[in-house]
Formats: structure tokens, C-alpha cells, sequence
């Protein structure tokens, strides 16, 4: 089984949850996929890091991938950790939806050198606010977002919202649901 299928059957398995849901958008729903539960299994890290370095391959020139805490985190400390394996490193950081509050008092941690050419990873999508929150910082800290990858796209809106930022969902809702 190829690692796209065998990540897809996982997210089926473990992500896919049917009930009564809030999301982070303010909207309700029956279905719910909680990837915190593919993110953070050894086998779904291990598929979601080679396809991800895929995506970020086929982009060519990015310095840096990071993404909105808590949601990218698992993700971005294992692409950085296996790029620097496979011999060309990729630093992650991390977009805080607010500044620490002691400290150094960051919003962004770990933030590449204005001018960096970075990827955006978010676990799920639905209207792409969130997601957006993060593109800002980083464009704030002067970071040149040059794609935005995730997980998961729920089909509500996100993919219009993003689409100035040559967005790339690994899969849609459509293809776990159907």
C-alpha cells in the first residue's frame, strides 16, 4: 500500500469522529476530524512527513516550514528533524495565536531570517482564518510565504480563502467521507 492510501486509511480510523462538534470557526458539525490522534502516532507522522516533503519539494527553494501552534506543531519538529536526516535541513517555528507571556514574549518562535521563502502547515482547514492568523505573522516578520499545506481541508471555504498562497490540502473531507 502506497503511503497516501495508508495515510488516508488512517485518518479514517483515528481522525474521523461523527457526533455534535464546535469548531475553532464558530460553526457546527456532525463530523469532526480531531488529527491530533494521525499527528501525533508514529506511523501517521512518519506517511504525513513524506508527503509533506513532497509538497515541499516540488516548491523548490523553501527555507523554513512552520505553522500555526498547537495544530502544525508535531509536524513541523518532524520535518525538521527528518530534512536534516535526508541532508537538507528545513528549521521549523511555530505561529503562537498570542504572544508569550513571559520571557522572551514571542509570537513567532524560532523565526527565520527576514526574506526566508517558508511553508505554512496547518492540520485542518476549514475557512482558512486560522491558517490565515499565521500567513500574517509570518509575512509581519518579514517571511516570504511561498505555499501552505495541510493535512486536512474540510471543503467550507478555506481553499478559496488561501488560494493567493498556492494552497495544498493532502486530502479533502470528500476523500475520508465518501
Amino acid at each position: 500500500m502506497d503511503s497516501r492510501q495508508r495515510l488516508k486509511d488512517l485518518l479514517a480510523e483515528k481522525a474521523l469522529l461523527r457526533g455534535d462538534f464546535s469548531l475553532s470557526s464558530g460553526k457546527k458539525s456532525q463530523i469532526y476530524f480531531d488529527c491530533k490522534r494521525v499527528t501525533l502516532d508514529p506511523e501517521g507522522i512518519t506517511l504525513i512527513g513524506t508527503l509533506l516533503l513532497e509538497e515541499i519539494h516540488a516548491i523548490g527553494g523553501v527555507d523554513a516550514v512552520g505553522g500555526p501552534s498547537i495544530g502544525a506543531d508535531p509536524v513541523v519538529g518532524h520535518i525538521a528533524g527528518r530534512s536534516h536526516q535526508e541532508g537538507s535541513p528545513l528549521p521549523g517555528f511555530i505561529v503562537r495565536k498570542n504572544p508569550k507571556q513571559h520571557g522572551t514574549g514571542l509570537k513567532i518562535e524560532n523565526c527565520p531570517p527576514k526574506g526566508a521563502r517558508v511553508v505554512i502547515f496547518e492540520d485542518v482547514v476549514t475557512t482558512g482564518g486560522s491558517t490565515l492568523q499565521a500567513v500574517g505573522q509570518a509575512e509581519a516578520a518579514g517571511l516570504k510565504v511561498v505555499g501552505i499545506v495541510s493535512l486536512l481541508d474540510r471543503e467550507e471555504g478555506g481553499a478559496k480563502a488561501l488560494k493567493d498562497y498556492r494552497y495544498r490540502p493532502l486530502f479533502r473531507r470528500s476523500d475520508i467521507t465518501a
